[in-house]
């Protein structure tokens, strides 16, 4: 029987993921969340900071793992991604307009 080793790492506001934590976290590499970063699918405070001082939060995780699942079951780009990812979170934002107007 195969042993398994799971690592867990908190996110918080106090305990924001590193660059190459969230690349890890995707199975990518820095390149890749530079990338995230130039297409809007990810934001940093400092543009003028290299990738090592660059933080992020778990919305940044969620958004770079759907970024990631996206190219890999779809295979979009990441200028793609970025569209896709940017309609859904419309797509969300008015139904809940919707929902709080009692229109469903």
């Amino acid at each position: 029987m195969a042993t398994v080793s799971v690592t867990t790492t908190a996110i918080s506001a106090s305990q924001p993921l590193a660059a190459n934590e969230l690349a890890h976290a995707c199975g990518a590499d820095t390149e890749w969340v530079v990338q995230l970063v130039e297409v809007g699918i990810v934001q940093i405070a400092a543009a003028e900071a290299p990738p090592e001082h660059w933080r992020f939060s778990s919305t940044d995780l969620q958004c770079a793992l759907e970024a990631r699942r996206l190219e890999r079951d779809f295979g979009v780009g990441l200028d793609a991604a970025a569209l896709i990812l940017d309609l859904q979170h419309e797509v969300r934002r008015l139904k809940a307009v919707i929902r709080a107007h009692g229109l469903r």
